[in-house]
C-alpha cells in the first residue's frame, strides 16, 4: 500500500519527521518498504498484512497515526447535495445471488460533464502510481485509495433497461472488460448485468461497453460488498487481479459501503457537475452487529509480562474505534468497530494494546508464565509414519472424502453396510463418503500414469466413514498405500514401519479373499493377535476397473492399532561387541506351507541369537510340483551378546530349526 504524505496530511496532523512516522508504523505492524520523492510529494510504501484490509486506504493509515500520536482524525463529511428527482424513478437494482454479493447500492447523477481532472487530483494519484483518465474515473480511484472501498461508475445510457441485475454468470456468457480482453463469466462468477447482458465482473473489473466516456452524461455509481471467497475464486479462475479484487478478497467494512458512495458523489458534483438523484437504492443484507469482547486486565501482565494502567488501556481501545460497553477495575467490555474484522477475541485486544503501547516498552528479560505443551501419542505416531514412508520413497497424497458409487463398491474391507450418501456431490458423481482410502489412491495412481510419471509410490492418512444404523458413522483414521512394487516389497515397508514404532511388535499374515485383490496374493494383517489391516496385489479385473496400466499393490491399516502398539519412549541398546555369523537354509516342504508360518517357527526355535531373518525365494520344478512340494530358501543372521558364536554353535541352531520345521511341516533340508 503506497500512501502520499501530502494526502495523509488532509486527515491527521503530521508534524513528526518522516523517518519517525515510518519507524512507529513499522513497530505497530505496518512494515515500511521504501519511501520515494514524487513530484514534490513523498510516496511511502507500507506492507499491509492480510488481516488488516482497513489499512488499504489513506484513512486507515491516518487512523493508525492518530492513535499512535494521540491526534484527532478528520473525516470528510461525504454529504452530497441531492436534487428533486428520485433515484427509484431512474433505475432499479435486483440482487439474485446474495451468497456472492452481500449488499449492492446505487446512486444516479445526471448531467455530468466528463473532462480532465484538476491538477491536485492528478498529482495525488500520480504519487501512488495511478494514471489520470478523466474526472469521474479518477474520482472513483481517489475514493478507493482514500477509504479502501472500491466503486464503479456506469454510463447509465448504456445500460439496457436502465437497470442493474446482480446475478451468477450463465453458461457460455462472455464479457469484454475495460482492459479490452474477453473473459468467460459462466456459473460461479458474480456478474453485474443489465436487462440484456453482463456489464461488469462483480468486484473485479468493469465492462468496456458501459464504461464512462467523453459522451457520458448520466452516471450510475456502484458501491457494494462482495463475498471475499467469491472474488478470490473469480480472480484466480480468470487470472484477473485488480485493486478492487485485492480489497474485496480480504473483506471490507460493511458500514463503509454507503459512505464511499456518498463521498464519490460529493466529489463528482464538485468536479464534474450534474444533479444527484435523491436517495439511494440498497439491496441485500443489513450489516451484521458486532458481538462485544471482554478484556480482563489481569491478562495483560500474564501475556505481555508488564502491567498497563487501566485508563491507558481504555484510551487505546477507544482510540482504535472500539465502543466501550462497560468497564470496572477488573475488566473492560467493548464492541469492535465495523472496519476491524480481525478483532473477535480477548487476545486480539491484548495484541492491539501491546502494539499501540509499544513493543519496545516490554523489557527483553520480562518473565512471562508459560505452560509446557506436548504432542499427543497419535500426533507422534503420525509423524513417525510420515518419516518412515517418505524415507522409503513414498509421497503423501490428499484426496477427497467422497467417491463415486462404483469406487465405493470396488473395495470395502471394513464393513458391508451401505455408504453414507451426500445430497450434493463434491465432484461429478462423487457423493459416497468413502469406506476405504484405497479407491481414491488408485484414482490418483491412474492420474499419475496418464502423465507418464515413472515412479508412483503414494500413501494417505485420512478418515473413513463406516455407517452404523441409528447413530453417527464410525470415523476411523486409516493409513493406505499404493505401490508399483510387489506384495513382498510393500510388506517390507510395513514391517519397517512397525520396527520404527515398536521393534518387539510382530506382524502376522492370514489368508484373505478380497474384492479387487488377486487370489493368492492378498492377506489380512494382524498385530499382536488383533486385526490391523489388509495387503494385496490388485487383480487384473481391478486394474481394468481403475484403468491402471501397470502392476499395483495396495495396503490399508488402522492407525489406532499402530498408536496402541507404539513404544514412543526412546530405548537404549548397546552396540554389539561380537561379530555376527550367517547361515542359509533351503527346506523342501509342502506347497501349502506359508513363509509366515515358517518364520514363526524359526523365531521360536532360534532364541535370542537370531538377529535377522530374511526370506530369499521359492523354487519349484516338475518333480516338486508332482509331489505337491516346493523349495524355500531363507537366511539367518546370528549373534550372541555374551561371546563370539562358533561355527558349531551356529550349526546347532540351524539343526534345531530344521528339526522343528520337519516336525511341524514335514520339511526336509535340501542338499
Amino acid at each position: 500500500m503506497i500512501v502520499s504524505w501530502n494526502w495523509l496530511k488532509e486527515y491527521v496532523l503530521l508534524d513528526m519527521p518522516v523517518a519517525e512516522l515510518e519507524r512507529r508504523l513499522m513497530m505497530a505492524g505496518l512494515n515500511h518498504e521504501s519511501t520515494a520523492e514524487v513530484g514534490g510529494d513523498l510516496a511511502i510504501d507500507l506492507e499491509v498484512t492480510s488481516n488488516r484490509p482497513d489499512c488499504l486506504g489513506h484513512l486507515g493509515i491516518a487512523r493508525e497515526v492518530a492513535v499512535l500520536w494521540g491526534r484527532s482524525l478528520k473525516l470528510p463529511a461525504a454529504a452530497p447535495r441531492e436534487g428533486a428527482a428520485k433515484v427509484g424513478d431512474l433505475t432499479r437494482v435486483m440482487l439474485e445471488c446474495p451468497e456472492l454479493c452481500y449488499r449492492y447500492t446505487a446512486r444516479v447523477i445526471r448531467g455530468v460533464k466528463i473532462g480532465p481532472s484538476p491538477t491536485w487530483l492528478v498529482r495525488r494519484l500520480a504519487t501512488i502510481g495511478i494514471s489520470a483518465i478523466n474526472n469521474v474515473v479518477d474520482i472513483t480511484n481517489y475514493v478507493l485509495m482514500e477509504c479502501g472501498q472500491p466503486l464503479h461508475a456506469f454510463d447509465l445510457a448504456k445500460l439496457a433497461g436502465k437497470e442493474i441485475v446482480v446475478r451468477e454468470g450463465r453458461p457460455g456468457e462472455k464479457l469484454v472488460a475495460i482492459d479490452h480482453k474477453t473473459y468467460d463469466v459462466g456459473p460461479g462468477v458474480c456478474v453485474i448485468a443489465d436487462a440484456r447482458q453482463p456489464v461488469a465482473i462483480g468486484g473485479v473489473m468493469g465492462g468496456a461497453e458501459s464504461e464512462v466516456s467523453e459522451a457520458t452524461r448520466d452516471l450510475l455509481i456502484e458501491s457494494a460488498e462482495f463475498a471475499p471467497l467469491s472474488i478470490r475464486t473469480t480472480a484466480r479462475r480468470l487470472n484477473l487481479h485488480s485493486p478492487s479484487s485485492y480489497r474485496f478478497e480480504r473483506g471490507l467494512d460493511p458500514q463503509g459501503v454507503d459512505w464511499a458512495s456518498r463521498r464519490c458523489c460529493e466529489l463528482i458534483l464538485d468536479l464534474a457537475g450534474g444533479e444527484l438523484a435523491a436517495g439511494s437504492i440498497s439491496v441485500g443484507r443489513t450489516p451484521p452487529a458486532r458481538e462485544p469482547i471482554v478484556l480482563r486486565l489481569s491478562q495483560l501482565p500474564r501475556v505481555l509480562g508488564i502491567a498497563i494502567e487501566a485508563e491507558e488501556v481504555r484510551r487505546i481501545l477507544q482510540a482504535l474505534g472500539n465502543r466501550e460497553v462497560k468497564a470496572d477495575s477488573q475488566r473492560i467490555e467493548v464492541v469492535p468497530p465495523s472496519w476491524r474484522r480481525d478483532l473477535s477475541r480477548e487476545i486480539d485486544l491484548i495484541e492491539e494494546v501491546a502494539r499501540i503501547h509499544g513493543y519496545e516498552a516490554i523489557p527483553e528479560d520480562v518473565s512471562v508464565p508459560m505452560a509446557p505443551s506436548a504432542r499427543s501419542d497419535e500426533d507422534r505416531v503420525l509423524s513417525a509414519i510420515r518419516h518412515v514412508l517418505t524415507a522409503a520413497g513414498y509421497d503423501e497424497a490428499l484426496t477427497l472424502s467422497a467417491v463415486e458409487e462404483d469406487w465405493s463398491k470396488a473395495f470395502s474391507p471394513w464393513t458391508d453396510a451401505a455408504p453414507l450418501v451426500s445430497p450434493t456431490p463434491i465432484l461429478r458423481r462423487a457423493d459416497r463418503l468413502r469406506r476405504s482410502l484405497v479407491p481414491s489412491l488408485l484414482g490418483a495412481r491412474r492420474t499419475n500414469e496418464t502423465l507418464a510419471n515413472p515412479v508412483i509410490e503414494l500413501f494417505e492418512i485420512a478418515k473413513v466413514y463406516l455407517s452404523k444404523p441409528g447413530s453417527l458413522p464410525d470415523e476411523q483414521r486409516m493409513l493406505a498405500l499404493t505401490s508399483g512394487g510387489d506384495f513382498f516389497a510393500v510388506k517390507g515397508v510395513l514391517e519397517a514401519l512397525l520396527a520404527r514404532l515398536n521393534p518387539a511388535a510382530e506382524l502376522e499374515v492370514v489368508d484373505a479373499a478380497l474384492d479387487l485383490l488377486a487370489a493368492g496374493r492378498a492377506c489380512e494383517l494382524k498385530l499382536n493377535g488383533e486385526p490391523l489391516g489388509f495387503l494385496g496385489e490388485v487383480s487384473e479385473q481391478g486394474s481394468k476397473q481403475f484403468e491402471l496400466r501397470g502392476a499395483t499393490t495396495v495396503a490399508e491399516i488402522r492407525v489406532s492399532q499402530l498408536v496402541r502398539a507404539a513404544r514412543l519412549t526412546a530405548q537404549y541398546r548397546e552396540l554389539p561387541a561380537f561379530p555376527a555369523i550367517g547361515r542359509d537354509i533351503n527346506l523342501e516342504l509342502p506347497e501349502a506351507v506359508r513363509w509366515a508360518d515358517v518364520a514363526a517357527v524359526v523365531r521360536q526355535t532360534s532364541g535370542e541369537a537370531l538377529e535377522h531373518l530374511e526370506f530369499k525365494e521359492i523354487y519349484r520344478n516338475d518333480a516338486l510340483r508332482a509331489a505337491g512340494r516346493k523349495s524355500m530358501l531363507f537366511s539367518l543372521t546370528l549373534r550372541s551378546r555374551q561371546a563370539t558364536l562358533t561355527n558349531a554353535e551356529a550349526d546347532a541352531i540351524r539343526d534345531r530349526i530344521v528339526a522343528a520345521c520337519g516336525e511341524r511341516f514335514g520339511a526336509v533340508l535340501r542338499a
